[in-house]
C-alpha cells in the first residue's frame, strides 16, 4: 500500500485529488494538509511515499516546504508530484526531480499517469533520502538531461543531444544538430551540471561535445579552432588546445 498525503489550500482541489484516489486501491490517503505547517508536520509522522503538494501555499510555497522536510536527516522523503495552475514553475520542480508536474485542471488520465510514474519509482530499488538540493545520493553528480522552457514548451532535453554551447551576453545558447536554444544561464553553472568527460570548455564563451569533434585545426593566422562532425568550426583558446587533442588521440 503506498502511503499518500494532500496538500493543497484549496478545499476543493483536494476533493479532487480524494475522487480520483477512490480509483486507486492500492493508495491510501493519510493525511491532508492546506498549510504549509501542516503539511510539513505530516510528512513527518505519517511518513507517506508519495506526496501531491500545490506550490503556491500559505505561509511558504510548495519548494520551501521541501527544504524544510530535507533539512533534517529524521525524514524519507516521499516522491513528489506538484499540483499547480502555473506552468512557469516545471522547470525548477524537475529540476529537483519531482516525479511529475499536474497542470490544473488535470484530467483523471494525466493523472492516472503520474501516480503509474510513481508506482514505477517505488517498485525499484531503494534509494537513499534525497539531499536538499533535491538529487539523490545514489546519482552521478551530472545532468543527462536539461529541462527548460523555449518557446511557450517545456522542453527535456538529453544533454547528449547537444552540440556545443556558446555564451551570449546574459544567455547561453545550446545547439543541437537540429536547433538552439536561449536560456537564461552563465557558463559557469551549465559547465559545472555537464560531464567533464563528455564535455569540455574550448574557449571562455564556448563549450563542445567531445562526441561531435572531428578535428583541432590551426589556422592561418596562428589561432586553433574545433571542427565539429558537420563542418562548423568554433574558436579554440590555446590553453584548451592539448586537452582536445588528447582525447582526439584516444578516440
Amino acid at each position: 500500500m503506498i502511503r499518500v498525503v494532500l496538500a493543497d489550500d484549496e478545499v476543493l482541489a483536494r476533493q479532487k485529488l480524494r475522487q480520483f484516489l477512490r480509483e486507486e486501491p492500492d493508495l491510501e490517503i493519510v493525511g491532508e494538509g492546506a498549510t504549509a505547517s501542516e503539511t510539513i508536520e505530516l510528512v513527518r509522522v505519517a511518513r507517506p511515499e508519495l506526496l501531491f503538494l500545490d506550490i503556491r501555499m500559505p505561509g511558504m510555497d510548495g519548494f520551501d516546504i521541501i527544504g524544510e522536510l530535507t533539512a533534517g536527516t529524521q525524514c524519507r522523503m516521499p516522491r513528489i508530484i506538484f499540483t499547480t495552475a502555473h506552468d512557469h514553475y516545471a522547470v525548477r520542480a524537475f529540476e529537483i526531480h519531482a516525479a511529475d508536474y499536474l497542470l490544473k485542471p488535470f484530467t483523471e488520465e494525466r493523472f492516472r499517469a503520474a501516480v503509474q510514474r510513481v508506482r514505477q519509482q517505488l517498485s525499484g530499488p531503494p534509494s537513499a533520502p534525497e539531499p536538499a538540493n533535491g538529487r539523490p545520493r545514489d546519482a552521478g553528480p551530472y545532468s543527462t538531461r536539461i529541462v527548460f522552457k523555449s518557446r511557450g514548451r517545456i522542453l527535456f532535453l538529453p544533454v547528449s543531444e547537444i552540440r556545443w554551447i556558446a555564451a551570449e551576453e546574459n544567455y547561453v545558447r545550446i545547439c543541437t544538430g537540429t536547433d538552439t536554444h536561449l536560456l537564461r544561464e552563465t557558463m559557469a553553472h551549465i559547465e559545472d551540471r555537464l560531464d567533464p568527460q563528455m564535455f569540455l570548455r574550448v574557449h571562455r564563451s564556448s563549450i563542445v561535445n567531445l562526441q561531435y569533434v572531428k578535428e583541432v585545426r590551426t589556422e592561418p593566422n596562428g589561432d586553433f579552432s574545433v571542427v565539429l562532425v558537420n563542418g562548423q568550426k568554433i574558436a579554440m583558446s590555446r590553453s584548451y588546445r592539448s586537452r582536445v587533442s588528447e582525447w582526439l588521440v584516444h578516440h
